[in-house]
């Protein structure tokens, strides 16, 4: 029997994690997320799996965000029935990230269908808040540093990988081959969250590429972020950020509750639009172990906004005038409140839109960064009239510097690296600089590209040696 390893997502592109590894006979999925961005990304979430759901015997899930859990549901309604194994703040984030996925998929063929806009007759959703939740059923909790066995033979530990609440990277191991995914790193000087740990070594490693081809500037996030909302105050503008619910969101908040108590940005009414952001918000004060916060500065942070409930509240915004500032998911504007939001300020120009995150290719958010005149908002064409500006300081991702720094770590070098998760520029610059740079075997994958892991000999390359 075979070990092999499939690449179903997260090559080419940066969402739709999702990879399979085959270990003579035994079935194990690492990630299940969602494709988003470029249509013909989106489309492969409604294509057929290349494998049977049935036959695989569990997941091992790093983290909770929507393109590395957010096929969940799809994958038990279609015949999944065993264990998904995560940290329990994973688990505990899913319960609120899963369920609004599938509520927000169910409104927008509801609004697809009554404004007519949808090719399809009528219009579906990928799937329900009722699957979403009929999959958290399959949900396993389990230490993150203590080691479980997914599958008989198969050994797993999970590691923190910074990053969000729960993030974890994960090692896996069986009958001596050990391969290590990094989900998504982490960086050491996060204002919230705590360093991603040391990895141990490893026979195999597949690494996240985000910002693979980049630096992030060596500007103070909350100095950025404060000089962008004076701007739009002292206008008297509205400023709409879409942002992800769990994690930069939350640091958002933080910032803006600084920078109020330092004076350094007007008392205006600040607005949390987003169940989920407001849900993810409160676990920072239950899992106070995993982030950089004390108790105090954790109650400021939930403090820092005004949080809106319902979809009346949402609505009312609308009317209001500026200042104010406005924090809405999804960080890529690629669907919930905030693009009523962005309909109702994108055509004033004393209003600000602010990215606040990565921006995939074919998300409105990228539009928006790189200068579009107008986006496509249900249906419609709306100007973009507001200034928009993206912060560059504030990723939760590991810059190209900070990932090439984790991979020092390693004792020793790995028999094979397999970069993913990354946009094809940035992926390939990582790939680049990961074989001049560390001197180790180093692959960029293709789309349901499977390899066979026992095919790689073993390298000797020590991962310090720079060329």
């Amino acid at each position: 029997m075979r070990r092999r390893l499939t690449f179903l997502g997260a090559a080419g592109t940066v969402t739709g994690s999702r990879y399979l590894l085959e270990l003579e006979g035994r079935r194990i999925l690492v990630d299940c997320g969602l494709f988003q961005g470029y249509k013909q990304l989106r489309l492969r979430n409604w294509s057929a799996l290349p494998f049977d759901p049935a036959s695989i015997e569990a997941v091992v899930l790093t983290h909770a965000h929507i393109d590395h859990s957010g096929y969940l549901p799809l994958l038990v309604k279609r015949g999944f029935t065993g264990p998904i194994f995560c940290s329990t703040a994973t688990l505990e984030l899913c319960r609120i990230l899963l369920p609004d996925s599938g509520h927000l998929q169910e409104e927008e063929a509801k609004f697809a269908n009554r404004r007519g806009f949808s090719k399809h007759k009528p219009a579906l959703p990928l799937y329900t808040r009722a699957d979403a939740e009929a999959c958290l059923e399959r949900l396993k909790p389990v230490e993150v540093g203590r080691g479980f066995e997914p599958a008989p033979g198969v050994k797993v530990e999970l590691r923190p990988a910074g990053h969000i609440l729960g993030a974890t990277f994960a090692r896996l191991e069986h009958q001596g081959l050990s391969i290590t995914f990094t989900g998504d790193l982490g960086r050491a000087t996060d204002p919230v969250m705590k360093p991603p740990a040391i990895p141990g070594p490893t026979d195999f490693l597949v690494t996240e590429s985000t910002y693979g081809d980049r630096k992030h500037p060596p500007l103070d996030p909350q100095t950025e972020l404060g000089h962008w909302l004076a701007g739009a105050c002292a206008r008297g503008g509205v400023t709409v950020i879409p942002a992800f619910a769990v994690g930069r969101t939350q640091a958002l908040m933080l910032h803006i509750a600084r920078l109020k108590e330092r004076r350094a940005l007007p008392d205006v009414p600040v607005y949390l639009d987003s169940p989920m952001a407001i849900d993810a918000t409160a676990l920072y004060q239950r899992f106070n172990s995993e982030h950089r916060l004390t108790e105090e500065e954790c109650r400021r942070m939930c403090q820092a906004a005004q949080l809106i409930n319902t979809p009346e509240q949402s609505k009312a915004l609308d009317q209001r005038g500026g200042p104010m500032i406005i924090l809405s998911a999804s960080g890529m504007a690629t669907g919930g409140r905030v693009v009523h939001h962005l309909a109702a300020f994108a055509g004033d120009a004393r209003n600000l839109i602010l990215l606040s995150g990565f921006q995939a290719a074919g998300t409105r958010g990228a539009a928006l960064a790189a200068g579009a005149g107008s986006i496509h908002i249900h249906g419609q064409e709306v100007a973009v009239k507001a200034q928009v500006g993206q912060l560059a300081a504030s990723s939760a991702h590991a810059d190209a510097d900070e990932l090439l720094a984790w991979m020092r770590n390693l004792p020793a070098a790995p028999r094979q690296t397999f970069v993913t998760h990354g946009e094809p520029h940035a992926s390939d610059a990582l790939r680049y600089r990961i074989d001049h740079e560390l001197g180790w075997n180093v692959m960029v994958p293709e789309h349901q590209e499977g390899v066979d892991l026992d095919q790689f000999a073993a390298k000797t390359v020590e991962p310090s040696g720079i060329s």
